[in-house]
């Protein structure tokens, strides 16, 4: 495992970049640190733009006969005139959300996607099988609930330093707005949330075999994942390591414990174990050497003492198996500073690196970035951490590569 230090020579060198009011948002509060990034707020050359659907299955319903179509995954995607980077993006969002969230950010800030398209990227962004525009086929799918409700998003993401649930939530500051119900950023944000499939194995499932079919279409790309589909950019990385070129994980990934905030002075219990991921970091089978045939071969052990602050990690017994495939592909895991994450989410950076994954765990905090919760991507200076993220990937994915003539 790395810890990530940021560069300060070369082509990332800090510029302060202010950006302009953004039509039905508030002005900005703070200039923006793009470290010589561009903004996408002046202006973005787009070659071409779409949607598809990829994966998918014809089933015969047994309510009336007909045939339909289950497991596809909506697609869409931008492409600037001008690519500088070889691979795309792929960005998948996390539980009760859609590809909303990387679009804009709830009060009018352009969001990750337009960053990486401003900054030559070409990207994609998917909707969940079942989720926003990937249809919902409850005969299929079964198991569904509606979104967290309003407290649960306030006490966990928007006003996590009041609840006082986290060891650092007193440090959150980059949520807009109040953060509360009936301000109209928070309003915003919650309108977007939508019911999802709580069922890990079959969300898993379904999202490696769309994920791995998109790439079979668009070809090589870096996968970035949020919270939920953390895991997925493991798995799809798992299936098709010729493909996947880099994997940024965003407070996400599975351990083989959860853990569950109390408050303090403990401030985080073990959760049951039926609350873990039963594959090490994932809820379905990944690639291990030697080989695992059932989740019952993997044993763990807890850390005696935490490598990082809060929490001590549940990881394999000794000797450790390995993720061959994951060793293969470039792995950044990054954490808010006042998040949740931030606690507990060195935990998957410590299993991957015992089971021979390299991997760079960002605390953002540590690297000047500060005040950020769970869902970075809609605050304040989301542009800024899309900028880290840029340029951990020139680093460690793309350097000495060529940016296809076309795409």
């Amino acid at each position: 495992m790395k810890i990530m230090q940021w560069r300060t020579s070369g082509a990332l060198l800090s510029t302060t970049m202010l950006l302009g009011i953004v039509a039905d948002a508030h002005p900005q509060e703070l200039a923006q640190n793009l470290r010589g990034f561009k903004d996408p707020n002046q202006g973005l050359h787009i070659a071409k733009q779409g949607m598809f659907f990829v994966g998918g299955q014809y089933y015969t319903s047994s309510i009336d006969g007909l045939k339909y179509m289950s497991g596809q995954m909506y697609v869409e995607y931008q492409i600037p005139e001008v690519v500088t980077h070889p691979y795309p993006i792929v960005m998948i969002h996390g539980a009760a959300q859609t590809g909303s969230n990387f679009i804009a950010t709830p009060d009018g800030q352009p969001g990750w996607a337009q960053f990486f398209v401003a900054n030559g990227y070409a990207v994609y962004i998917a909707d969940q099988v079942g989720r926003g525009r990937s249809v919902y086929s409850l005969e299929q799918y079964n198991s569904f609930g509606p979104p967290l409700d309003v407290l649960s998003r306030q006490k966990n993401w928007s006003l996590q330093q009041e609840y006082k649930l986290f060891p650092r939530g007193y440090m959150h500051t980059q949520w807009p707005g109040t953060g509360r119900e009936g301000d109209p950023f928070f309003d915003q944000y919650y309108a977007s949330q939508v019911q999802y499939n709580r069922n890990g194995v079959w969300t898993q499932t379904v999202a490696q075999a769309a994920g791995a079919a998109l790439l079979d279409r668009i070809g090589p790309a870096i996968i970035v994942t949020h919270s939920q589909s953390g895991t997925f950019g493991f798995l799809i990385a798992d299936k098709r390591p010729d493909l996947v070129k880099g994997v940024v994980t965003v407070e996400g990934g599975g351990t083989p414990r959860g853990y569950t905030a109390v408050g303090a002075p403990n401030w985080f219990e073990d959760a049951p174990v039926t609350g873990g991921a039963s594959w090490g970091i994932t809820n379905v089978p990944i690639t291990y050497d030697p080989p695992v045939t059932d989740p019952g071969q993997l044993t763990y052990v807890r850390e005696e003492k935490a490598e990082g602050p809060d929490v001590q990690c549940w990881v394999q017994g000794s000797p450790a198996r390995q993720l061959p495939n994951l060793k293969r592909v470039p792995q950044l895991l990054v954490v808010g500073e006042a998040s949740s994450a931030a606690s507990t989410n060195r935990c998957v950076s410590r299993y991957l690196t015992q089971a021979g994954v390299t991997n760079t765990w960002v605390d953002l905090g540590t690297v000047g970035i500060h005040g950020n919760g769970h869902m970075m991507m809609l605050e304040k200076n989301e542009l800024e951490i899309a900028a880290f993220m840029a340029g951990w990937l020139q680093d460690n994915v793309e350097k000495g590569i060529k940016a296809p003539a076309t795409r």
